[in-house]
């Protein structure tokens, strides 16, 4: 009987003869499309089935009470289904997706094929105020990575495959095909080529064709443009684009500040509590901050904003609009802070959904604002407003315009806010670049130069490995060895022009000698005695430190100094050399490799 591996290899030698390369990555970016289709079916329905469980059969006359208990209840169940079944760290989607593609080469664990299959519709479900669409993509892009391994596809491929996750991925929560390919190509910088742009589309087709064979015609944001747009409503939409950049920076900087004082608390079980505490408070003073929030701003949209506020804890009037203004603007103030609590509190979760309903709310509260102000004779389209505020927030939140914009069009169904979709996105995001010049799926790898971004040069530099360049066939020379010790043990032995002076017991680099410091004095065995090795040594003209220093970096550090050699150090100690001929031949190998 064939084992499991003779099968594989029979497969592969057949799929060498007859399927050429092209050809099966698109075979390959179908199969991604299925299976993103399918984590997309299985973490909604899984999530759905926790609340339906949780709001309906089991708390119907204690709802209230039960919103401040859910959230610890479900941070405290995470963290179990971590610890003792997946046994790995689940990180939050995208975000852990861009460093596996940025620092791992694409090469995702298994246990990611699972890990958010399990723990965001815990999160979700019991309360936690984040969304579905991030775990969704991480699920797909470890699918689709462990796929590329069986497989045996290169690096690039890897990459392109997980970008046909994601697309497939938002393509079938969203039923937006064309803002899902566009999404992929935005947030995980693809290049928009023939090679690339026809396994994205296939993943994301036939995603969608999972998600209508599943969910028939259900949209998640069912809604049709009644109000057209008009010339003159283009001043309020550069309005609300300067309030999306706003909402944009307070939306980060919640986020990021949140996160650091997580960061410090170091007892997972004290973050469990202290941010369950925070999270179940909120939702059971703020009931609407409960789960994804998509049930809002389809009220928003249908203009029943009284429905989505009627059970607030004042119990405050929904008639008067100034009343459910205010209470609106609390949504938008406390949601981000809702969702922060969340991530630091353990939950496994996404912003995307976090944005939109921020969006949705602060465009129907600016149209409230300015319809109800008495400044003006005229009144303009809240559902418009709402639509178009979700755009200028996921603009400027997600560094993703071109996504905004599209994904609005296709789930409205029609193009007639194309032009207020851009002027709003076109704000949002040209004034949050000024104030934070990554989103917040990439603060982090930003900060540390790990980014892969649309630049060319700097993408390959990123993916370039360090060990890669690091040369060690440099013969070590010692402070107190003589000019007759250098000639005969290091310069004999030596086919380098260069040899660094390190400490003998401790390592660390002192300095280098160039053969050229002692090519005048080499031959006269007068000096051999006379000279040694700190006499003629000389500084470095740069360092290159192993742990700190990026590809970037080292490019920069050789331009500056004009040097042809570096010597490497980790720790102060010395580790071996840089030469610019090996950084350039490795350059260019990875560039014919990506561009391939």
């Amino acid at each position: 009987m064939l084992s499991s591996k003779k099968i594989l290899k029979k497969i592969f030698i057949w799929r060498y003869k007859n399927i050429s390369q092209r050809r099966f990555v698109y075979i390959l970016s179908i199969l991604v499309g299925f299976t993103s289709g399918l984590a997309a079916l299985i973490l909604k329905n899984f999530t759905h089935y926790i609340q339906s469980l949780l709001e309906g059969k089991l708390v119907q006359h204690y709802h209230k009470v039960f919103y401040f208990l859910f959230p610890i209840i479900g941070f405290t169940l995470v963290y179990l289904v971590i610890k003792y079944i997946i046994r790995g760290t689940v990180s939050h989607g995208i975000p852990s997706t861009l460093f596996a593609i940025s620092k791992r080469k694409g090469i995702m664990k298994q246990y990611q094929m699972f890990g958010s299959l399990l723990t965001a519709p815990i999160t979700i479900g019991f309360g936690g105020s984040v969304g579905l669409e991030g775990p969704t993509v991480a699920t797909s892009a470890a699918i689709s990575s462990n796929i590329s391994r069986m497989f045996h596809v290169n690096q690039t491929t890897r990459n392109l495959l997980i970008g046909c996750a994601a697309a497939g991925a938002l393509s079938a929560i969203f039923k937006a095909p064309i803002a899902a390919i566009i999404f992929a190509i935005e947030v995980f910088s693809l290049d928009l080529t023939i090679a690339s742009m026809l396994p994205l589309l296939l993943a994301s087709l036939s995603a969608i064709i999972m998600s209508y064979f599943f969910f028939g015609n259900d949209i998640l944001l069912p809604f049709r443009i009644e109000d057209k747009f008009t010339v003159s409503d283009v001043p309020f939409y550069i309005v609300l684009g300067l309030v999306a950049s706003l909402t944009s920076v307070y939306f980060t900087e919640i986020y990021e500040r949140i996160q650091k004082i997580f960061d410090n608390i170091g007892s997972p079980f004290k973050r469990i509590v202290f941010g369950g505490i925070a999270i179940g408070i909120l939702v059971y003073f703020i009931p609407p901050l409960y789960g994804e929030g998509f049930d809002v701003i389809n009220n928003l949209v249908a203009g029943n904003p009284e429905k989505a506020l009627e059970n607030n804890f004042f119990n405050l009037e929904t008639e008067n609009v100034w009343i459910v203004i205010g209470l609106l603007i609390g949504l938008v103030f406390f949601k981000i802070i809702a969702s922060s609590l969340t991530f630091g509190a353990g939950g496994v979760g996404g912003i995307f959904a976090p944005t939109l309903f921020m969006g949705s709310i602060m465009g129907n509260c600016l149209a409230k604002i300015i319809n109800n102000s008495g400044f003006f004779s005229f009144s303009i389209s809240e559902s418009n407003f709402t639509l178009v505020g979700m755009a200028g927030l996921m603009a400027g939140v997600l560094h993703a315009p071109l996504t905004a914009i599209f994904l609005i069009a296709e789930i409205t169904g029609g193009y007639e806010l194309f032009i207020p979709l851009m002027i709003t996105s076109a704000i949002s995001f040209g004034v949050i670049k000024y104030f934070h010049p990554h989103s917040v799926y990439a603060m982090e790898l930003g900060r540390k130069g790990e980014l892969i971004t649309h630049d060319k040069d700097h993408a390959v530099l990123t993916l370039m490995d360090m060990d890669r360049v690091i040369e060690n066939n440099f013969v070590e020379i010692y402070p107190e060895m003589t000019l007759g010790e250098i000639v005969h043990e290091a310069v004999v032995k030596s086919n380098r022009n260069i040899f660094p002076v390190v400490d003998k017991e401790t390592k660390e680099l002192l300095g280098i000698l160039l053969l050229d410091d002692i090519r005048p004095i080499m031959f006269d065995t007068t000096l051999y005695n006379s000279v040694k090795a700190s006499d003629v040594m000389q500084d470095p003209p740069e360092i290159v430190e192993l742990e700190e220093d990026k590809m970037t970096d080292i490019m920069k550090k050789f331009q500056d100094s004009g040097a042809w050699n570096l010597p490497v150090v980790n720790n102060n100690q010395y580790h071996g050399f840089i030469s610019k001929s090996k950084l350039l031949t490795v350059y260019r190998r990875k560039l014919i490799e990506v561009t391939s």
